[in-house]
């Protein structure tokens, strides 16, 4: 069986980030999801497999639609990895195909539908125990430049003592 590799936070290893506070997926984050997504090569996938709880309630006994949406986008955004970028959502879509229950074992699933130049196009998938597809997302993410982006909230000093050129 291929060996399944775990992917860590926002970081690529041209920009290392010591801290990740990201509300889905950051372990630094004390109110965050916490998700903990898989590389699966022989598929070419990114997994996460997670329950929601009641904190995440929207119609009674399932997950809100924003919540959805956040999975969803977090893990689209966990596929740029593979092209070593960190890109930035600019457009999503979601179709909400089925509820999605609180407390029950899911799984949510991306890949990468296209890439040209800085626009990368990916899609996920989150499922349930019985492999039925409960929410669909596809979205663009454009590549940036962090360093140039996030320069201003990052400390003086930052890019050098991590070894970024």
């Amino acid at each position: 069986m291929p060996r399944k590799t775990r992917v860590h936070g926002h970081g690529t290893r041209h920009v290392p980030i010591r801290r990740n506070y990201c509300f889905a997926c950051g372990p630094d984050n004390p109110d965050g999801m916490h998700l903990k997504f898989h590389y699966d090569p022989r598929r070419g996938r990114f997994v996460c497999r997670f329950r929601l709880g009641r904190r995440y309630t929207g119609p009674p006994a399932h997950a809100h639609g924003g919540v959805i949406a956040t999975i969803l986008d977090e893990a689209m955004g966990k596929v740029n990895k593979l092209r070593h970028v960190i890109a930035m959502t600019s457009r999503m879509q979601v179709e909400y195909l089925k509820p999605v229950p609180l407390d029950r074992p899911l799984r949510v699933e991306s890949w990468e539908l296209r890439v040209r130049g800085r626009r990368h196009t990916n899609v996920a998938e989150i499922l349930n125990r019985r492999g039925q597809v409960l929410a669909r997302g596809k979205a663009l993410f454009l590549a940036i430049d962090p360093l140039k982006m996030f320069a201003r909230h990052l400390p003086k000093g930052w890019a050098k003592s991590a070894g970024v050129k």
